[in-house]
């Protein structure tokens, strides 16, 4: 048995001084790691249904005959969006944004459970990176930076953003340009902690084709009954050109 509580890892960083604790819940026994950027919560393993079904809902719009698929995820995290865009067998490459480089130091040092995971596949690379600058630019390693689905999980919400500079990518220009970095049929997905913004969800209307606000609901172990996040999805049309 462990310690009840210990403080893995405190670093500061340009956005602020970001932790990794572990303590036992008290409840289960269990290991609960958290992430921790100041005093603001940014993670907890305690809750990842939301962060799964990001993966899911995303990875669920593509052609069912898609293969060899080519999917980045903006915001590592303790790396279940990740895990979860694995476990779908076609998906050829997987590459992982993270701006602050300690949260992917503590994936290839194993401190978090996921860690050996996502550094021993094969298909997947953590990359140090401002992700909302690649939007504009493109992605790689896929040819002229295109790919097949972006999932984000970097802010709380579109309104609710971690730094000031990111509330200005939630906008129709900075999503066209995103949505230029994608295939044909190809989708953008967006976990939010909040509840389903009809203004927001507008605004990706004016730029993707297919838009749709999902709710996800779970259990809630420390206030009882359900929570909730919002999962959007959005996709490009499918008969476009191939770059």
């Amino acid at each position: 048995m462990g310690a009840l509580f210990e403080e893995l890892d405190w670093r500061r960083t340009p956005m602020g001084a970001v932790s990794l604790r572990r303590r036992r819940d008290p409840a289960t026994g269990a290991d609960v790691y958290e992430v921790k950027l100041d005093d603001d919560f940014l993670m907890s393993s305690l809750w990842t249904a939301g962060e799964v079904e990001l993966a899911r809902l995303g990875l669920a719009a593509l052609d069912d005959d898609g293969a060899g698929l080519d999917v980045v995820v903006g915001g590592l995290g303790l790396g279940h969006t990740a895990a979860a865009v694995l476990d779908d067998p076609r998906v050829r490459s997987l590459a992982v944004v993270e701006a602050l480089g300690e949260v992917i130091e503590w994936h290839r040092a194993g401190l978090v459970p996921l860690g050996g995971r996502l550094s021993g596949d094969a298909r997947c690379r953590l990359v140090h990176g401002d992700f909302f600058a690649m939007a504009r630019t493109g992605f790689e390693p896929a040819p002229g930076g295109r790919v097949h689905a972006v999932l984000l999980d970097i802010d709380h919400s579109p309104r609710h953003v971690l730094d000031p500079p990111h509330a200005a990518f939630y906008r129709p220009g900075p999503l066209a340009e995103l949505a230029a970095r994608l295939h044909p049929g190809g989708v953008f997905a967006l976990w939010s902690n909040d509840p389903p913004d009809d203004a927001f969800t507008g605004t990706l209307g004016e730029v993707f084709a297919d838009v749709a606000a999902h709710v996800v609901e779970f259990p809630n172990p420390v206030q009882g009954g359900t929570s909730a996040n919002t999962v959007y999805v959005a996709r490009t049309p499918a008969g476009g050109p191939q770059p």
